[in-house]
């Protein structure tokens, strides 16, 4: 993981901030025994919460009833519940199941149900039973625990191959803080919104506005920026919350103390958006793009995203082919205005680099030493505007067979 200074990873996912607690147990919607698809994150102290969703038309139950539970609430909640193998999308009763889950979670605490959050991820268009709720909340809240992050973590897990959880300490005025995070993704993941389940957790003090104010803002270089096949999931989910049981003072202006906490959030999201990138279904390489010297962020992100979404460029990623008329060729239909015969762009990775075109056109290089770069399973395409000052990256994967067959009978 990248290092950032005044910043150190640490263990414990969304556990990781004080007085959070998790857990993750099997309650029969997977009929693996042993795969858990039912989990909870809970706090033992109210949370200023925020979040962002799909922006797809069509909405999973859940993401109404929690867009719906922070508005009334003003953004506060003490946790979330979650399942896999079932989108609860789509369905007549979806939102009375979202709802109930919400209430079982709320009886079992002794809290609002109001400000309980509730998240589905898996097949569309399934109907979701509340009887796995109903059996198994009680067990699910009293296995709740500091260490039950990576139950939790498990739960959201579909077609992911591997677990994706990071945390962050830090300092703000002389107070220890910590915030972690969460991701479930592999596929039917693209720009914009969130991009499948995240969870990140805190413990800093900082005022609602502000805390949804640095998510919408961090999703836009973090989450919006990432793409694995082209397709808007109807679940996507991003919440955000944090207790203030780090004791730093009440954050409620955009100071030195809110860029710090805004820093956090984006090493969090950030990474968690290179594994999700990295884990892309069928995936053998992460790609990511970095475009610099945009005259403005926007062109820098829209150009970022234009090739890292690109199948042919995905295609030739996995081939390891130079092939870099295909990432002219997306840059250039990407909609932003910039020059480009002033575009440089060079390909690299652990095993070196290797660059393929200066000022909008092609230059000499050894297609051995390019093949020897693109061996690697990370592989970064750096553009080169010289156009200004700024730069933003996007990250995806590879396009191979194996996504194909894991898309063939998802459902069946």
């Amino acid at each position: 993981m990248e290092a950032f200074e005044g910043y150190t990873y640490i263990e414990g996912g969304v556990c990781a901030a004080k007085g959070f607690l998790a857990n993750g147990l099997n309650a029969g919607i997977n009929r693996d025994p042993n795969k858990n698809d039912m989990g909870m994150i809970y706090s033992e102290t109210l949370c200023q919460a925020a979040g962002v969703f799909t922006q797809n038309k069509v909405k999973g139950a859940p993401v109404i009833v929690c867009q719906e539970h922070l508005a009334k609430t003003n953004g506060q909640a003490y946790g979330v519940i979650v399942n896999s193998k079932n989108a609860n999308t789509c369905n007549f009763d979806g939102y009375d199941i979202a709802q109930r889950a919400c209430e079982l979670m709320a009886e079992q605490l002794h809290i609002d149900p109001m400000k309980v959050l509730v998240a589905s991820t898996g097949v569309i268009g399934q109907r979701l039973s509340i009887q796995p709720f109903e059996t198994h909340m009680e067990a699910l809240v009293k296995g709740l625990s500091k260490d039950g992050n990576h139950k939790v973590v498990n739960a959201i897990m579909t077609t992911d191959t591997i677990e994706k959880e990071v945390a962050v300490e830090f300092m703000i005025q002389g107070k220890s803080c910590r915030l972690g995070g969460m991701a479930k993704g592999s596929g039917m993941i693209h720009p914009n919104m969130a991009t499948t389940l995240n969870f990140i957790t805190g413990d800093v003090c900082v005022a609602q506005p502000l805390v949804q104010k640095a998510l919408r803002e961090v999703v836009k270089v973090t989450y919006n920026c990432l793409s694995i096949d082209g397709d808007q999931s109807t679940n996507d989910t991003c919440i955000v919350m944090t207790n203030g049981l780090a004791g730093n003072p009440m954050i409620d202006k955009e100071d030195a103390d809110y860029e710090i906490f805004k820093k956090a959030l984006y090493i969090v999201m950030m990474n968690l958006t290179k594994m999700l990138a990295a884990d892309g279904e069928g995936a053998t390489k992460m790609l990511e793009c970095t475009c610099s010297q945009a005259p403005d962020l926007q062109t820098a992100i829209t150009i970022a995203k234009s090739v890292i979404r690109s199948p042919l460029i995905k295609c030739a990623m996995y081939g390891e082919d130079a092939n870099w008329g295909r990432i002219l060729c997306a840059i250039g239909y990407a909609e932003a205005d910039f020059d480009i015969e002033k575009v440089d762009v060079t390909l690299r990775s652990e095993q070196g680099e290797v660059q393929v075109c200066q000022n909008g056109f092609g230059v000499e290089f050894s297609e051995e030493q390019a093949a020897k770069v693109l061996s690697a399973d990370e592989i970064y395409i750096d553009i080169d505007l010289k156009q200004g000052d700024a730069q933003a990256k996007a990250w995806g994967c590879d396009l191979t067979y194996d996504y194909v067959k894991i898309n063939g009978d998802y459902r069946t």
